[in-house]
């Protein structure tokens, strides 16, 4: 089981694009709840995904009563600028799953009503309005990962001593 981002009726291409390589290089699940502002076919939304989409996995949803009907509300964590606990204060399981709103008005404030327990916020200054959704999911998902010892994922990296065109500022390194 993997960790789940749902998207609920996200607006702009180029972030859900962008969240959907977050997904295939986490190995979480996209969950995309209509209506959406854009079609599954936008080329801005593939091109942020780039050639990432056939790692990645996602279900489309009609709306919220159809996305919990088939997931259920206990695993969910609700995203929000209105929360009241910090989204690293809460342990993460695996299968859980990340609610995102739209971009221009976030979750609805009924269902953070009803869901208060399971609401949580990303820390930010005051005269902030909220990040971008896309680095917000990644915020709160990479979280949750490292909670969770970064599963199944690569943790180290290497050199790869390919040669790289010339590069003056190395001089200032001292080496």
């Amino acid at each position: 089981m993997a960790m789940n981002i749902v998207l609920v009726e996200p607006e702009i291409p180029q972030n859900t694009g962008n969240i959907a390589r977050t997904c295939a290089a986490t190995g979480a699940m996209l969950h995309l709840v209509k209506p959406l502002g854009f079609s599954l076919d936008d080329r801005y939304m593939r091109r942020a995904g780039l050639d990432y989409w056939f790692l990645m996995r996602y279900a489309v949803y009609e709306d919220l009563e159809d996305f919990f009907r088939k997931n259920g509300t206990e695993r969910c964590w609700l995203a929000s600028t209105k929360a009241a606990r910090c989204y690293s204060e809460v342990t993460y399981r695996d299968g859980d799953f990340l609610l995102f709103g739209r971009e221009s008005r976030g979750l609805p404030e009924s269902l953070l009503a009803r869901m208060p327990e399971q609401c949580v916020r990303i820390p930010m200054r005051s005269e902030a309005r909220s990040l971008n959704l896309s680095n917000a999911a990644a915020v709160v998902l990479y979280e949750a990962l490292r909670q969770r010892g970064f599963p199944e994922m690569q943790q180290e990296g290497s050199l790869t001593g390919r040669p790289e065109p010339e590069a003056p500022w190395l001089d200032y390194l001292g080496k």
